[in-house]
């Protein structure tokens, strides 16, 4: 055990070194939150939106948005084009044949996600308090905010280990990630604000899935709507079952045409 977690460090370091090697994906993972916290708020944050029965400015609702939809990049969308495209390099095969265990190499890939979800919140929520006046998370509702992040990250890394298995390779990695967490995106508020008067066919798919629950959880650190700790069930629920898919899915070598 003790061998295990050591050997989490290690890798960890090594997965951060190789992130911070390749400055245009580093750039671009930070900015792209960024860039359409921008573009949103340019576009339609001088609008309202009421959630709650309570009135907040969309500038406001993008900065949590944006927060939610980085973590989610970081944890779901690059994990899943990441290990897919080093499955079809063979280098996952080349790791799986050495002696560093299975549980570190991918502890080391949560951690580095989470990690840099944590980043981005942190730019997101900086960017939002200087540009549109957004509530910064205190007190217990910091520490809830914590809870649901740290909770989310990890869910949606593992669901990003398990779509893997349906990604046939590399080249379409992009098309099959992309529209498994796109239309969820829309969906959820994230890019289009959901407010009390959404469709209710749209909020009842929405609610089947982690995205939505997630961003509530971001959303109540945010702008102070009622935290909700079933949002923080259903999301980890969501990441237990991408989870067990991993465990008897996960595949370590290139797959054959």
């Amino acid at each position: 055990m003790i061998r295990s977690v050591r050997l989490l460090v290690v890798q960890g370091r090594y997965v951060n070194k190789a992130f911070w090697r390749n400055p245009a994906s580093a750039f671009f993972t930070f900015a792209f939150p960024l860039m359409f916290l921008v573009i949103f708020t340019a576009l339609l944050g001088s609008g309202k939106i009421t959630i709650g029965g309570r009135i907040f400015h969309q500038s406001s609702y993008y900065v949590a948005a944006m927060a939610a939809f980085g973590v989610i990049s970081s944890s779901y969308t690059n994990i899943a084009m990441t290990v897919t495209f080093q499955r079809d390099q063979g280098v996952l095969k080349r790791i799986h044949g050495t002696p560093l265990p299975a549980v570190s190499y991918l502890g080391a890939r949560v951690l580095h996600a989470l990690a840099i979800g944590v980043v981005l919140v942190v730019l997101t929520a900086a960017f939002g308090r200087a540009a549109y006046q957004a509530d910064i998370p205190t007190g217990a509702t910091l520490l809830r905010f914590l809870v649901m992040l740290v909770i989310g990250s990890a869910s949606f890394c593992a669901l990003g280990f398990a779509i893997t298995s349906a990604v046939p390779n590399a080249d379409a990695a992009p098309a099959v990630v992309n529209a498994t967490i796109l239309p969820l995106l829309f969906l959820s508020g994230i890019f289009i604000p959901l407010g009390d008067h959404a469709p209710t066919w749209i909020v009842w798919i929405a609610r089947i899935f982690p995205v939505r629950h997630f961003a509530a959880g971001m959303q109540a650190g945010f702008l102070g709507t009622p935290f909700s700790w079933s949002d923080v069930l259903i999301v980890a629920a969501w990441g237990l079952g991408g989870l067990l898919l991993s465990i008897r899915h996960f595949s370590w070598e290139p797959r054959t045409s």
